[in-house]
């Protein structure tokens, strides 16, 4: 069963002077897990990597002892995602893997039954403030249908604007930057976002 719906700003989009103190700041404003192209320590929240590298393999282990919850890579950047996987559970976290907006989302089916996460980005991936991508909710969509109990993340342009569409299509783990980390209120903008997924969950439970 998917894990609920749950908000995991981008650290990306933060104060990178004062990481400590941003994470932190995120987690006090109700945030679920914070969402990593770079590691932070705060000591008591939950860390889920998105490696955007091109040997992923090299950094489970690293990842793993600087306390990381979750790994994910890029399904375009291994040739043998399963030894991969593997690799990543032995070494204590759990199983994301992400698809480029130019892959399609048949390539990451195989994997999808033995993964915790799957990645649908809605930007290219590198550099954050780039604009949805509307057309990568079908992706959303077909992996909700043929994996009801997958957890589904969505990673670029996401806020207040664009939070329908991601819930509607079926993601549940909703990523944010600019939208959260450059508000005024942060825990406004973290309580819009889960409640509008929330409710897009709820609503597909009842349908069916």
């Amino acid at each position: 069963m998917a894990s609920g719906c749950k908000i995991g700003p981008s650290i990306l989009n933060s104060d990178l002077a004062n990481l400590g103190a941003e994470c932190l700041r995120m987690l006090d404003s109700g945030a679920d897990y914070l969402h990593l192209d770079a590691l932070c320590s705060s000591g008591r929240s939950v860390f889920y990597m998105h490696m955007m590298v091109s040997r992923p393999e090299q950094w489970v282990k690293p990842m793993a002892v600087a306390g990381a919850n979750q790994y994910t890579f890029h399904l375009e950047a291994t040739e043998n995602p399963g030894v991969l996987i593997k690799d990543i559970r032995e070494n204590g976290m759990k199983v994301g893997l992400a698809i480029k907006p130019g892959t399609t989302v048949e390539y990451l089916a195989p994997w999808a039954n033995q993964i915790d996460m799957a990645l649908v980005m809605t930007v290219e991936p590198g550099f954050g403030g780039q604009k949805f991508m509307e057309d990568m909710m079908p992706k959303v969509h077909w992996l909700r249908t043929q994996f009801p109990s997958l957890d589904i993340e969505v990673d670029g342009g996401v806020g207040p604007d664009t939070i329908h569409k991601c819930a509607e299509a079926g993601a549940n783990m909703i990523v944010s930057g600019s939208a959260i980390m450059r508000s005024e209120d942060p825990r406004s903008v973290i309580n819009l976002l889960r409640n509008v997924c929330s409710e897009a969950a709820q609503k597909r439970s009842l349908d069916r």
